[in-house]
């Protein structure tokens, strides 16, 4: 298999060992800043629509897209914050040009800033700038970039590809999610300061599980 070839030689391939998947735990109204660490969360736009049906821009036919920017996730150890501030809903334009080019649409930045921005302690503006500061530390490998065919793979060879192409970057850094057995995101756990990888073990372990999985070909 084509893409399967290609990861294998982006990366070694990690062995995927089974794990029950457990659940996030989600605290809202937490107070602001107090976290851990980030998880940049890079979603595979033709799993997403599959499994979402949206019939959004980024999932029409021709949009091209491959990974596209889901959020910048303030994360604890375990768990992690959200909605943290209730008059966080407004948001400037000033601070959406800030996410130009970062996600496939304004909408989803807005509700990515109202969820997981309001709990960095940052302003909008701030949160994507860190944002793109967190997005530029990350390299998509090549054998990843666009792919025109339906593939089957396993989990632990998408991540390999991301560990073969980011020096510092470790198995226990990065998750694969899926649903449906279906590709849908790659998240990367970064430290707080922006500057490199970091382990994130509650992260990994929710990561798929599930054998080998579809990634859909780019539209």
């Amino acid at each position: 298999m084509i893409l399967r070839r290609c990861l294998a030689f982006a990366g070694a391939c990690l062995l995927s060992l089974p794990s029950a998947a457990q659940s996030p735990r989600e605290t809202r109204g937490a107070p602001m800043g107090q976290f851990d660490f980030y998880v940049l969360a890079l979603s595979w736009s033709p799993g997403f629509c599959e499994n979402s049906g949206s019939r959004s821009q980024q999932c029409s036919s021709g949009s091209g897209l491959g990974f596209v920017t889901h959020g910048l996730w303030p994360q604890r150890e375990q768990g992690y914050p959200s909605f943290c501030e209730p008059g966080g809903r407004f948001v400037p334009q000033t601070s959406i040009a800030e996410s130009q080019g970062l996600f496939p649409d304004d909408n989803l930045a807005r509700y990515q800033w109202r969820k997981h921005g309001t709990c960095t302690g940052e302003t909008p503006s701030g949160y994507f700038r860190a944002v793109r500061r967190a997005r530029d530390l990350v390299r998509i490998p090549d054998s990843l970039k666009v792919l025109d065919s339906r593939s089957k793979v396993l989990p632990s060879e998408i991540e390999g590809a991301f560990i073969g192409s980011n020096p510092g970057l470790r198995a226990d850094m990065i998750s694969v999610s899926c649903g449906r057995r279906i590709f849908q995101e790659v998240r990367i756990c970064l430290d707080k300061d922006l500057r490199g990888f970091r382990q994130c073990p509650e992260v990994d372990r929710d990561g798929c599980r599930s054998g080998e999985i579809t990634v859909p070909a780019v539209r």
